[in-house]
């Protein structure tokens, strides 16, 4: 339990990262995320079976594929509609039901899409058997959190997402452009998103319906933790991975979805902000 209960940390943890960036920069709750998570997976898939592509070359493709569109849909559909929480929420949302209803119409359905291992094999941990790409998602999720504190602390693109997210109007009046910082942080956010995938994706199918799974995961790590917050989401994945991992083990998988449902309910009763967010404080008292 121990074990296994870091390693699905690990796991929310990275499919949190691209939502939280996105929001925490532009305040763009981005819902198409899950989708964006589902079509990285059939476009690497696809890259690999179809194309007959080297793995890595694959996944470096989609990547930043995945990224573009991410700025695309900002510049097409979010510029226009930016700060109006609903609107953005609503097509973001049906562009997600649109790329996943399109890939269910073409038939990417079955237990044969799925993506190989990086490393095939297990190691005995504590006396538990664990595949090596599972121990690959510890590391890779350890080095994506020190590459964002980096990239946010130490390039000149970092610090302007900072600007941005700390207080837009003065960043703007110091020459930093919010438009097109936010679609950066789109895309940024996307192309997590397809890293994720690609990551976390060989332990199973590919499934049209895991996109909502996803979604729903992002954003109860991002809630409990706080929006914006990297380090609640750190904080948020280990509290709901490790509840997860209890749940499933003395009770049932099918109802660890409850536990992050469950998550997001008991930390907006308590705690609306989140763990670490102070956004929603902040504006009360104001």
């Amino acid at each position: 339990m121990l074990v296994y209960g870091l390693i699905n940390s690990a796991i929310l943890a990275l499919m949190a990262l691209g939502f939280n960036l996105t929001f925490g920069i532009s305040g763009v709750a981005n819902f198409s995320y899950g989708a964006i998570y589902v079509v990285a997976g059939f476009v690497t898939w696809s890259l690999i079976n179809i194309v007959h592509l080297p793995y890595a070359v694959a996944a470096g493709i989609t990547i930043v594929l995945i990224g573009i569109g991410g700025v695309y849909l900002y510049r097409l559909i979010l510029k226009r509609i930016r700060g109006l929480v609903i609107s953005e929420v609503i097509a973001t949302f049906g562009v997600a039901l649109v790329l996943l209803e399109l890939l269910r119409s073409i038939g990417f359905i079955g237990f044969k899409y799925s993506l190989p291992p990086f490393i095939k094999g297990s190691v005995e941990i504590l006396g538990a058997y664990v595949d090596i790409q599972r121990l690959l998602i510890i590391v890779f999720g350890i080095l994506l959190i020190l590459a964002i504190y980096v990239f946010t602390h130490h390039t000149k693109i970092g610090l302007a997402f900072r600007g941005i997210a700390q207080e837009e109007h003065t960043s703007l009046s110091l020459g930093i452009n919010p438009d097109r910082i936010a679609s950066l942080s789109m895309g940024m956010g996307s192309a997590l998103g397809a890293f994720a995938a690609i990551v976390i994706l060989p332990l199973g199918t590919i499934t049209v319906d895991g996109g909502y799974d996803v979604l729903i995961n992002a954003l109860s790590v991002c809630i409990v933790g706080g929006l914006g917050s990297t380090f609640g989401v750190i904080i948020a994945s280990f509290i709901i991975g490790y509840a997860q991992t209890v749940t499933a083990t003395y009770l049932s998988p099918h109802w660890t979805m409850i536990v992050s449902l469950c998550a997001i309910l008991i930390i907006l009763a308590v705690k609306p902000s989140g763990l670490l967010g102070h956004q929603k404080e902040l504006e009360e008292r104001v």
